[in-house]
């Protein structure tokens, strides 16, 4: 949610304003006591809204139809590079990085708003804490790639970025049970190349944003504006002597809704 030279250099005021694994299986781990407790993200929140910080509940996001896949996939082709989705449905998208913050409250913040988040993982970051994520992924959660070793892509050669974006698709295929088709890559920094190397691990599309929570508050990489459908929002990493990543989420849920929005699942429009 994602190292510099080249177009990194572009970027990189971007990444200011945002701020080995276990071999067993934590799906096994999971068990049916907490897949019992999983709740679809589309429905709507329950009265518990007001015990994590929010004065209304947060409105249903629209339902969005499946995409039908094709009888014959076209020819490979370099996935796009996106900071928003083009939408007329009044949602925004809630993302996450690395994958160091394991508050179990967090999970269970998720679970009571029925919050629709994705969560781009780095290995050699999330690695210690997958049972964590694998109870968010029951939860709803996406879970999508954020490359192995969180390195800058752009510039290095096509074998080592493509060794650390399918590297991670293998890693949270195994301990996730999961293939990602989305790919952020770290401090937004990418080239052709990074897209050639995406492609060949099976990703659909390179996901930036367009606004950050940072310890400043939401700032915005195109110019102050207000958050806007469609706005892909990362929710920077921890602080450790600022608010929690709950506060940081409630910050932003509080925002949309004041902005006439809610929250949508990336997955259903990418």
């Amino acid at each position: 949610m994602r190292r510099l030279r080249g177009p990194a250099a572009v970027l990189a005021p971007a990444l200011l304003l945002a701020g080995c694994a276990q071999s067993v299986d934590p799906i096994e781990r999971l068990g049916k006591k907490a897949a019992e407790g999983v709740r679809p993200h589309a429905t709507a929140p329950g009265p518990g809204y007001r015990r994590w910080g929010l004065t209304r509940p947060l409105a249903r996001a629209p339902v969005h139809p499946a995409r039908p896949l094709a009888a014959h996939p076209p020819a490979p082709a370099l996935p796009p590079v996106v900071d928003h989705v083009r939408t007329p449905d009044p949602v925004v998208f809630l993302t996450y990085d690395d994958g160091s913050e394991r508050d179990p409250r967090f999970a269970d913040m998720v679970r009571d708003l029925r919050l629709p988040v994705t969560l781009f993982l780095t290995d050699s970051v999330a690695a210690p804490g997958y049972g964590h994520f694998a109870r968010l992924r029951a939860l709803g959660a996406g879970i999508e790639n954020h490359t192995v070793d969180h390195r800058a892509p752009a510039g290095q050669p096509y074998a080592g970025q493509r060794a650390e974006i399918c590297g991670q698709q293998s890693r949270l295929r195994t301990r996730l049970g999961v293939t990602p088709r989305l790919f952020r890559p770290p401090y937004g920094s990418y080239d052709r190349t990074t897209r050639r190397a995406a492609a060949a691990c099976g990703i659909s599309a390179l996901v930036l944003w367009r606004a950050a929570l940072t310890p400043a508050g939401l700032t915005y990489r195109h110019g102050p504006h207000r958050l806007r459908p469609g706005d892909i929002v990362l929710v920077g990493p921890d602080e450790s002597t600022g608010p929690s990543l709950r506060e940081r989420t409630v910050r932003v849920v509080r925002q949309a809704q004041e902005d006439g929005l809610t929250v949508g699942f990336l997955e259903d429009y990418l």
